[in-house]
C-alpha cells in the first residue's frame, strides 16, 4: 500500500516555514490506517514490547490502536496540568517551540519494555523526552515507531541504539 498518497502537505502551518505533513486522510481511511497499524503493531510484537505508550496528540491517535493490536496497555504522556495525579516531567524542543511532557509517576514499572508510537519523527525533541521520562521510571524503550520520519531533521540521531521504524521518509 502506498500511504504517500494519503498525506497532504500544508505549507507554512503552524507557522511560515513550516512543512506540515497532514495524517487525516490516512486517518479516515479505513484501509491505509488498518495496514499503518498493523505494521506498527508486528513492530512492536517482534521487539517484545509490553506496553505502548503515545505523545499528545496524534499520538494517542496512533498509540492507542497499536496497542490494542498488541494485546498491551497505553500510557498517554501529556501535557503539563492534564494529568490528575503526581506526574514526572520531561522538557524538550521542538522545531517551532518548545514544551514539557508529563506521564502520572506509576505509568512505569522497573523492567517495563516500553514501544513508544507517534505520527512523526522530526528533530526528535519529543522522541527524546519521552524516552527520558520512561527510563527515569525504570523502563526500557524497545522500540519508536512513527508514521513519517523527516529525514533531513535528523532526529533518529536521538534515537541512538533503539530499534526505529517509519512508515514513510521525506
Amino acid at each position: 500500500m502506498n500511504l504517500y498518497d494519503f498525506i497532504v502537505n500544508v505549507p507554512d502551518f503552524p507557522q511560515e516555514g513550516i512543512q506540515f505533513k497532514d495524517i487525516s486522510n490516512l486517518l479516515k481511511d479505513a484501509d491505509a490506517f488498518k495496514y499503518s497499524i498493523d505494521e506498527l503493531a508486528k513492530f512492536g510484537k517482534e521487539l517484545g514490547a509490553n506496553l505502548v505508550m503515545g505523545p499528545d496528540a496524534r499520538g494517542f491517535i496512533i498509540g492507542c490502536p497499536v496497542a490494542y493490536a498488541m494485546g498491551t496497555g497505553f500510557v498517554p504522556v501529556r501535557k503539563p496540568g492534564k494529568l490528575p495525579r503526581e506526574t514526572v516531567e520531561e522538557s524538550y524542543s521542538l522545531e517551532y517551540g518548545t514544551n514539557t511532557l508529563c506521564i502520572h509517576k506509576d505509568a512505569i514499572k522497573k523492567g517495563d519494555k516500553v514501544l513508544i508510537i507517534d505520527d512523526l519523527l522530526a528533530t526528535g525533541g519529543t522522541i527524546e523526552a519521552t524516552i527520558k521520562l520512561v527510563e527515569r521510571l525504570g523502563g526500557e524503550v524497545v522500540g519508536v515507531g512513527v508514521l513519517i520520519e523527516l529525514e533531513a531533521l535528523k532526529g533518529r540521531k536521538l534515537l541512538k541504539d533503539i530499534a526505529f521504524k517509519s512508515l514513510m521518509k521525506y
